[in-house]
């Protein structure tokens, strides 16, 4: 099994596994605390000079666009044929965005071919449980569609709890008669917030993020407190998926959410829906952070980049 992960890749495995063991700075903190730090800590973003980034304040929350570097009257010009993304990070439900997601958010852009990346910084728990992360979610979708986004150039991407609320909103999305993104893309998606697959138990042992201890963030209950863990809506692994886009899903073999993209593949395809699932051995949760520095993570890149490819010919020949 070992021989089929490069030097690298296991490398950052182990590095990951020793990072998220070291006890935090100053005892345990609070959720808002720990994120305050995190953020003071943080330097500013340094946008590439071909692109430019536009922060927005919405009545709930901020989200930012990335984009081409143009005039606002050729962007007005361009929307109709310019593709977006709506990335949606992860982090539990409650880590915000911080600048990985902005390089993840210049990755798309560029393999997409110059697709804008709208990433939202949605409200998370405790202080704003469910649903405040999906209104937050369908909001940006709503302001794409508002700007002129074409429907069939729009595709909705998350990792670990974004990858979760992806398919949350889509599900919505059906439900409500509203339209539907051209495709879906997810890395390590947190379907199942009961906790039930078999891979909680089975690679509790081997996950260098979320294995050995009971205490990490898959344990946290903050973000559906009251409400129903088992509701499509905060857990899309029970949800019906007849009517969605193709998919491409992404994971690591020694997550414990291994089962979570497994399961929602398996009941996506028997609705009918186009699923490109990927399971990349011996990887953990949301390698694809290491963005192109070790092999795995490259080549999980390339995947997506070949998946936007395919939606886009899928577009141009349903207008021939």
């Amino acid at each position: 099994m070992e021989d089929r992960i490069s030097i690298r890749g296991r490398t950052a495995r182990k590095m990951v596994k020793v990072a998220n063991h070291l006890p935090l700075p100053g005892g345990k903190n609070q959720a808002g605390q720990l994120r305050a730090r995190l953020s003071q800590r943080e330097k500013m973003w340094e946008c590439p000079e071909h692109l430019q980034l536009q922060q927005m304040d919405m009545e709930w929350f901020t989200m930012e666009l990335l984009s081409r570097k143009e005039s606002p009257e050729e962007a007005e010009a361009n929307r109709s044929e310019t593709g977006i993304i709506l990335q949606l990070h992860g982090g539990g439900y409650y880590g915000k965005l911080h600048n990985t997601y902005r390089d993840m958010a210049g990755l798309y852009n560029e393999l997409s071919k110059g697709y804008d990346v709208l990433s939202v910084d949605y409200r998370v728990a405790p202080e704003h449980p469910y649903p405040a992360a999906l209104e937050d979610a369908l909001t940006a979708y709503q302001w794409m569609i508002g700007q002129g986004y074409d429907k069939e150039k729009i595709i909705v991407a998350g990792d670990s709890a974004g990858g979760g609320l992806a398919l949350a909103l889509c599900l919505y999305l059906r439900d409500h008669n509203m339209p539907l993104p051209a495709g879906i893309i997810t890395m390590s998606a947190w379907t199942d917030l009961t906790k039930s697959g078999e891979s909680y138990q089975e690679n509790f042992d081997i996950d260098p993020i979320f294995g050995g201890m009971r205490d990490s963030l898959v344990y946290q209950d903050g973000y559906y407190k009251d409400s129903n863990p088992e509701i499509p809506y905060i857990s899309p692994v029970n949800g019906d998926y007849h009517g969605f886009p193709p998919m491409l899903m992404q994971v690591g073999e020694y997550e414990m959410l291994l089962s979570d993209t497994k399961t929602v593949a398996e009941h996506a395809r028997a609705a009918g829906v186009i699923v490109k699932e990927h399971v990349y051995p011996g990887m953990f949760h949301v390698f694809q952070m290491g963005l192109l520095l070790y092999p795995e993570a490259k080549e999980a890149w390339i995947e997506v980049g070949r998946f936007i490819r395919y939606l886009r010919k899928k577009e141009k020949e349903e207008h021939v």
